[in-house]
């Protein structure tokens, strides 16, 4: 069953989070990604808190910005150290010795925990990314490929002020197509777990606001460049925020079309022990278009020694 707590952080910032499982067992995180919330990991969260399966405690928090949790208005509260300092610190209240048995991540999630597993690899045994780019190949990809510069234009348009509105609008259409990979919701073809139970998931989510994920663009220069603006072309990032030496599982959606897979070549020079696996017809939303094949890969990732 999932609880639901309001964890409050030595440094003021208080995450809203899900968990399932015993708080005296092994720790799994899960961090999530835009536009979505903590939600979204529910059914892994169950799964791997049964004995069979580990018997694991299981938290996701929101990120600041997302659902209940604290969502300071400035766009800078929201670059990589804060966003690394709330889920150092939620490391060290929760995990026994202040220690991960995994770290797992997807989208914006897995900016954050590419950074904490570089910089912190002490708070964590092991890293599961789904489908988010390392911040070496990105800034690679940004600053000299046109393919994924236009994959990612949208970034410039979350970074505009009048986003939230916009993103708000017409009972969400613009979040609903993110989702959906561009289809029209309403079509046909449109993938099969977007039930309307879950759409009054997100609704909730983001009618308590869409400030905070629009801040984590605003935030960061990760963006494609403009005339009027360098972005990503201005970037430069030292070896120590790239190098990951963590046994590291990276579950990579091959239809992913804002992440193509350009993203994954070269990745084994920043993560030299990495298990990479290409998963073929899935999109960026792999966790919720096929999850039972997601569950066994990191359940197979985690029983490795």
């Amino acid at each position: 069953m999932i609880q639901t707590r309001l964890l409050t952080l030595p440094h003021g910032i208080t995450l809203s989070c899900r968990m399932a499982g015993d708080e005296r067992r092994p720790v799994l995180m899960f961090l999530h990604g835009f536009p979505e919330a903590a939600f979204v990991w529910d059914g892994l969260l169950e799964h791997f808190a049964q004995p069979e399966n580990g018997g694991y405690f299981c938290i996701a928090p929101n990120l600041r910005g997302f659902e209940q949790s604290s969502a300071p208005p400035d766009a800078t509260a929201y670059r990589a150290k804060h966003l690394v300092q709330d889920i150092a610190a939620l490391i060290a209240r929760i995990a026994p010795g202040g220690q991960l048995e995994a770290l797992v991540a997807h989208d914006w999630g897995g900016a954050v925990a590419w950074s904490v597993a570089a910089t912190m690899p002490q708070l964590m045994k092991k890293l599961a990314i789904i489908n988010s780019p390392h911040p070496g190949t990105f800034l690679r990809e940004l600053q000299h490929s046109p393919a994924q510069q236009a994959s990612s234009a949208y970034m410039n348009f979350l970074i505009r002020p009048d986003a939230e509105a916009l993103l708000a609008a017409d009972d969400f259409r613009r979040l609903w197509q993110f989702l959906t990979n561009g289809k029209d919701p309403q079509g046909s073809g449109v993938s099969a777990w977007l039930t309307e139970d879950v759409k009054d998931q997100y609704r909730a989510v983001w009618n308590a606001g869409l400030t905070g994920g629009c801040n984590l663009y605003r935030a960061s220069p990760l963006r494609p460049p403009r005339p009027h603006d360098p972005a990503a072309a201005a970037v430069t990032l030292p070896s120590e925020l790239l190098t990951v030496l963590l046994p590291t599982l990276v579950l990579w959606a091959m239809d992913d079309i804002a992440l193509p897979p350009a993203l994954i070549a070269g990745l084994e020079a920043y993560v030299p022990n990495m298990q990479l696996e290409k998963i073929p017809g899935a999109s960026h939303w792999i966790v919720h278009e096929q999850p039972a094949l997601v569950a066994r890969m990191l359940q197979g990732f985690l029983s490795q020694s």
